[in-house]
């Protein structure tokens, strides 16, 4: 099980991390386009000012969150983008100042939910270790996407242990979301940490299918942030190799997802 105040210390982190970017290198590219296509850096910071808000309702209000899931639902393709544009049209310290005093706002309020207790969400209901480890992977996500479009290199941290463990928890939900039967057996997942180290395992020792390489790779991945075509991920079975073509760890569509040699 997760500690809450471990995966809410690393979320604050991470979120510092690329509020950095985006007020340091990034306050002269407000404007540039990221590889998400019809985003710039204006919308990345508007989309995670705008789903911390919707995570702090569902932790606050969920009676209010289930009106907003009925709105989502009428329009799940264009729903965040059209939320991320309406945003990112406030003034650029507008939008910081709302998106750092939201972000402390929500770090209180998972703080602050009953060990136990369950918030709707977009996908399946989350305790508060799981809505932060989602908010976790959401910045890392994002934070990808501004950094390379600023041309910055992000030293991959052991933060990365809450993205890759979701990435594999989120498999059965990777299948569902392609209209797919998920595979009955469990995968074995070995992942080589950033830095060295003992390498992060998940499921049995003796399954037939597995998947192995670097974690920051495993988390590229399922992000949709690289193209398998561009990764050192080896797979093992025919369904271990299928869930590298579909693997996703964020609730609704796939998206494009970024294309071959695209970062090379």
């Amino acid at each position: 099980m997760v500690d809450p105040r471990t995966v809410l210390d690393d979320l604050r982190a991470e979120s510092d991390e690329v509020d950095a970017l985006v007020s340091g290198p990034g306050e002269r590219h407000w404007h540039d386009p990221t590889p998400a296509p019809g985003w710039t850096l204006a919308h990345q910071v508007a989309h995670l000012a705008w789903t911390d808000e919707q995570a702090l309702l569902a932790a606050t209000g969920p009676d209010r969150f289930a009106r907003l899931l009925e709105r989502a639902a009428a329009d799940p393709e264009g729903f965040a983008d059209a939320e991320a544009a309406r945003t990112a049209d406030q003034p650029r310290d507008r939008l910081l100042a709302a998106w750092r005093s939201g972000r402390e706002a929500l770090l209180e309020a998972l703080a602050a939910v009953p060990q136990g207790a369950r918030m709707p969400w977009f996908g399946p209901p989350m305790s508060a270790a799981s809505m932060a480890t989602g908010r976790l992977m959401e910045y890392w996500a994002h934070g990808q996407d501004v950094a390379d479009a600023l041309g910055v290199h992000r030293v991959p941290t052991v933060r990365l242990r809450h993205v890759a463990r979701l990435a594999v928890r989120a498999r059965d939900y990777a299948y569902f979301v392609h209209g797919e039967q998920p595979p009955a057996g469990e995968f074995r997942v070995e992942l080589a940490p950033p830095g060295g180290g003992e390498a992060w395992t998940y499921g049995p020792e003796d399954a037939e299918q597995r998947v192995t390489g670097p974690a920051l790779d495993l988390c590229l991945l399922a992000t949709r942030r690289r193209h398998r075509a561009d990764l050192g991920l080896k797979a093992e079975g025919a369904d271990a190799d299928h869930w590298l073509d579909i693997a996703q760890s964020f609730a609704g569509p796939a998206g494009r997802g970024r294309t071959p040699g695209q970062f090379a």
